[in-house]
């Protein structure tokens, strides 16, 4: 039988003649873009290609855009089916990481339909590795959480699922000296916990946004380079939610010394707490000389109710946008940054390099299958007309 150029792989086993297991995707090595090369950390050794790349560029005629604005919108919602959107392109070389140092399981964080959450649990099986998912939630009962969207897909891959308070990435300390642990910190301690009972655990931070994870859009920007994005556009505007990809695209922007200008719509937190972020990966790197501030735009003002909350009138936008051009955008990111990019070309157009703008979709299908959005679908019944069959008499 002839193997598919997936690369089926089988595993070595003490046996030869027998066969074990098989592995989706075998571990390369990794060659960087030449251009990385400027930065002082070393890059990484190997990548799982598992991202269905080049994702497409094609233009996107988004209901409100006003005149004299160009849209064009980068597709990194096609990256793939359950393993699809940017958190993908973050675990080729985070997963990469785990296959090269032998681990038995993988462990992450994030909200109860995080994106990252569910891509990593689906990879993390096919590479015959246990998913633990540390997912935060306002009411930690099991019973309550439901069944849906991207939990659906945490608990079809079979994942240990640990319902977690609402907490932030960072210990805190209260005012009365209280400490607070973070999710980084609980998950440390998870992971311990597992090298306790005899397991190799790789833990992942939320988003997969660390020095490592931001190897993804790096590589990212090269696609970019090659696909002409450079010499066809004046902005680009993305989500920030964890802040791996929005660093990977302006860093990259910055060592290419392109002329584009980088924005992100803050879908949590702050702008401050974003620059900071990226000013810390701008260290870790180490480069010198360059603050966030200089490399990317970051937007504020769009989070609606706070992360992963929706308004009737964001979900309404959803539907109006779904509904006009064919493409579906998550409630939690794309469509906040969407909503945010769109307002701003509106209210201050001078902050824009130009006037032709690159859209990166980063994903998040699954989400909208959480109910959310179907709880508002009757009240824009406009938009999705249904009727009863009358047979003829």
């Amino acid at each position: 039988m002839r193997l598919c150029r997936t690369v089926l792989r089988m595993a070595s086993t003490a046996n030869s003649s027998s066969i074990s297991s098989y592995r989706r995707y075998s571990l390369q090595p990794y060659t960087p873009p030449e251009w990385t090369k400027k930065l002082q950390s070393p890059p990484p050794t190997h990548r799982l290609h598992i991202a269905q790349l080049p994702t497409p560029i094609h233009s996107w005629s988004v209901p409100g855009l006003p005149d004299g604005f160009q849209l064009y919108i980068k597709r990194d919602d096609l990256t793939g089916a359950a393993l699809t959107g940017n958190k993908i392109r973050k675990l080729e070389f985070l997963m990469a990481d785990a296959v090269d140092k032998q681990c038995d399981s993988v462990i992450t964080i994030g909200g109860i339909q995080s994106n990252h959450a569910r891509a990593t649990a689906v990879l993390g099986r096919q590479l015959g590795m246990q998913p633990h998912l540390l997912l935060r939630v306002d009411d930690p009962d099991p019973a309550k959480v439901g069944c849906s969207g991207n939990l659906l897909l945490d608990r079809l891959m079979g994942s240990d699922i640990i319902l977690c308070p609402q907490r932030k990435k960072e210990d805190k300390i209260t005012q009365d000296g209280t400490l607070v642990k973070g999710m980084d910190t609980i998950m440390d301690e998870y992971a311990q916990f597992l090298r306790s009972k005899g397991h190799n655990p790789y833990p992942i931070t939320i988003g997969g946004s660390n020095l490592l994870g931001i190897w993804g859009y790096l590589e990212c920007y090269q696609e970019l380079v090659q696909q002409g994005v450079l010499e066809r556009f004046d902005d680009i505007v993305m989500a920030i939610g964890s802040g791996g990809t929005a660093a990977g695209i302006a860093i990259a922007n910055y060592f290419n010394g392109s002329k584009i200008k980088v924005h992100a719509v803050c879908v949590c937190d702050n702008a401050e707490y974003f620059y900071k972020f990226i000013d810390d990966h701008i260290q870790m790197f180490g480069l010198n000389g360059v603050s966030a501030r200089e490399i990317i735009n970051l937007i504020d003002g769009y989070k609606g109710r706070g992360y992963a909350l929706s308004t009737e009138e964001e979900l309404k936008r959803l539907v109006e946008i779904s509904t006009s051009t064919g493409i579906v955008l998550d409630r939690v990111y794309t469509l906040k940054a969407s909503i945010g990019m769109i307002e701003e070309t509106k209210k201050n157009p001078q902050q824009f390099q130009g006037r032709k703008i690159l859209f990166l979709h980063t994903g998040g299908i699954h989400s909208v299958f959480d109910g959310t959005v179907g709880s508002i679908m009757d009240s824009v019944s406009e938009s999705n007309k249904m009727y009863k069959y009358e047979i003829p008499s």
